[in-house]
């Protein structure tokens, strides 16, 4: 462990030059003493670090002096393939050390490029999380990854999703995690079939000490970007005719956000008016329902039937909750 740390605390000093024993402290997750007693311990290895004092004061490296001690461990590797992404990677229980990685990595750079990639670092950032949203609480993701690095078999208690949202006992074979818009999956086999499992809803996990069974040629990504396919197809059944004004048309992306550019490629030309008929992709008549009333007077449903019988219903019992009804006129205009 102090190894480690010594090896940290000499990179930093190479690659950020002159550094105060607190900000080290900090940046080591120690105490000033500890880097003290650290620097007197690279000092008697032979490493020429020399301390100024004064308030511009601190600890560098003789002008010229490099390690060539950057090798990188097996978790820091792992690591590195998250290093665009530091909140997932400290979900994973990563974090600490990614940062090394990235010091070795630095550390192996020359100088042009450690300054581009301090650039690069300060000018782009990824937030893979959706808006309006807190976080899911992941209390098993640490130990459901754990069973996955070292490919071992867990017993889980996990609720289903609706309609029952019943709790469930499942013994699987863990075959990779998967972290899509903010929330993280579990790609686990069952009885030899893979299937997706939501790991903010596993209940409790028990790691059995039995080898997982992989299926052979099995490939993560592409297995997701499959699933993905086959529940968009799956999820999109109902599909609804209505007729959008223009300011409709134009609020159709933002209302509805993942609306295919094929969808607004296919509407009709615009009336007189600047009405246009677009068929919109819903994942039932219930979840059709709430989106479309969100365009208001800028929509007008035109099927099909029970859609319309819908959310003529829904109209109705919101009028009704402001103690108003909606005349027959103004039902068969929405009608048409």
């Amino acid at each position: 462990m102090r190894a480690s740390r010594l090896l940290s605390l000499l990179l930093l000093l190479q690659n950020r030059g002159r550094m105060s024993a607190p900000t080290l402290a900090a940046e080591l997750d120690v105490s000033v003493r500890t880097v003290y007693r650290d620097i007197n311990a690279l000092t008697a290895a032979g490493v020429p670090v020399y301390g100024e004092h004064g308030p511009l004061g601190g600890y560098q490296l003789l002008d010229g002096y490099r390690t060539r001690l950057t090798g990188l461990t097996p978790a820091e590797a792992e690591a590195l393939f998250l290093s665009g992404m530091p909140q997932p990677a400290a979900e994973l229980g990563l974090g600490a050390n990614l940062a090394a990685a990235e010091l070795k990595l630095t550390a192996a750079l020359p100088v042009s490029y450690r300054e581009a990639s301090g650039r690069i670092r300060e000018r782009f950032h990824l937030d893979a999380r959706g808006w309006f949203r807190e976080p899911d609480e992941v209390p098993h993701l640490l130990t459901v990854a754990d069973a996955v690095w070292r490919e071992r078999r867990i017993r889980v208690r996990y609720r289903r999703w609706e309609p029952t949202r019943e709790t469930v006992t499942r013994t699987l074979d863990p075959l990779g995690l998967v972290l899509k818009a903010g929330t993280w999956y579990l790609v686990g086999a069952r009885g030899g079939q893979p299937r997706t499992y939501r790991v903010a809803s596993v209940r409790s996990v028990q790691v059995l000490d039995e080898p997982a069974a992989r299926p052979e040629g099995f490939d993560l990504a592409a297995h997701w970007a499959s699933g993905v396919t086959e529940y968009e197809s799956r999820a999109n059944r109902t599909h609804a005719r209505v007729a959008v004004s223009a300011k409709g048309f134009a609020d159709l992306t933002d209302i509805l956000p993942n609306l295919s550019k094929a969808v607004l490629d296919a509407a009709s030309p615009a009336d007189a008016e600047g009405w246009r008929e677009v068929t919109l992709p819903m994942e039932s008549t219930g979840h059709a329902v709430g989106q479309l009333l969100r365009f208001g007077r800028e929509a007008r449903v035109l099927g099909p039937p029970d859609l319309v019988e819908a959310i003529t219903g829904e109209i109705e019992a919101v009028a009704n909750l402001y103690g108003r009804s909606v005349d027959a006129g103004q039902e068969r205009s929405f009608r048409e």
